[in-house]
């Protein structure tokens, strides 16, 4: 059965660059790729038949869109416009139930008061329900026409586990085969030796990556988000790998975080990949 990917689709100027960029990105594994655009049901009393007919000539409109979005894509794209009293998170819930997706990926606005509410009250949600690798991609972000030939991993010294889903996921990366650099920032609260040595023994014990030589970019005396944002530019990846701990489902993930200030400057996508403890300590920043 071919595997199944979710994207989160609006209808903004930019939607069709998110939808193009996940269909480009998770070609190797030839997916059944869905989009799905919410369009909240109006409660309202009978006598406001006006509203609803205008609900329902909106859901005609945004499906005519999305299917004119997908149209130039290589392969069938299947897309549901989702009309219901659920919130996004519950509609995304329940499509990842149907689904069963690989991952799941939504655009990311360049507005800072819409970014943080697509963060606060989307992406984290969805991430903690659901559990699956998310990939972002960021408005201004340039359009890829080549699977990426070189990717960054940002990490920081503790050791982690990548989740079931993660896993599955995984075989999405290895089918890019790009060169890889693992990016570990040191904070001044670290207290073990060759920090950064360790970060690059921890990707290689986590099974994501190919058994391949992996490149070690190490920064020192600037915020984690700065050091994290230079590497992008200096080893010209075209994809960000960052990993999701336990905490930050529950916790900071998308506020006042090194996440969050990634994606607020991110120019490539970012691909978030849910990992199970141990915990950060709570002197080191890490990603969460």
């Amino acid at each position: 059965m071919r595997p199944s990917v979710l994207v989160l689709s609006s209808l903004s100027a930019t939607a069709e660059h998110v939808v193009q960029t996940a269909a480009l990105l998770t070609s190797p594994l030839q997916p059944h790729l869905r989009l799905l655009h919410h369009c909240a049901t109006p409660v309202l009393a009978p006598e406001l038949a006006e509203v609803l007919i205008n609900h329902a000539t909106d859901q005609a409109q945004a499906a005519v869109a999305l299917e004119a979005m997908v149209r130039h894509l290589p392969y069938p794209v299947e897309t549901t416009v989702v009309a219901a009293v659920e919130d996004l998170p519950e509609a995304v819930a329940l499509a990842v139930r149907y689904a069963n997706p690989v991952l799941l990926a939504m655009g990311l606005s360049t507005e800072r008061t819409l970014l943080d509410h697509l963060l606060r009250n989307q992406a984290l949600p969805v991430l903690r329900g659901t559990l699956r690798p998310l990939l972002l991609v960021p408005e201004q972000s340039q359009p890829l026409h080549t699977l990426p030939r070189r990717i960054a991993i940002a990490v920081d010294a503790e050791s982690f586990t990548p989740n079931a889903a993660t896993r599955r996921a995984a075989r999405l990366i290895r089918e890019w085969h790009a060169a890889t650099t693992v990016v570990h920032v040191t904070h001044p609260g670290e207290r073990q030796a060759f920090p950064g040595q360790r970060a690059l023994a921890h990707v290689h014990l986590s099974e994501l990556l190919p058994d391949q030589p992996l490149e070690l970019y190490e920064e020192s005396g600037v915020a984690a988000a700065a050091g994290i944002l230079q590497a992008i530019t200096d080893t010209q990846a075209e994809v960000l790998i960052l990993i999701a701990r336990p905490r930050s489902f529950w916790g900071q993930l998308f506020h006042r975080s090194v996440t969050a200030q990634v994606l607020r400057q991110a120019t490539v996508p970012v691909l978030l990949l849910p990992a199970v403890g141990p915990e950060v300590p709570d002197w080191m920043p890490g990603l969460s």
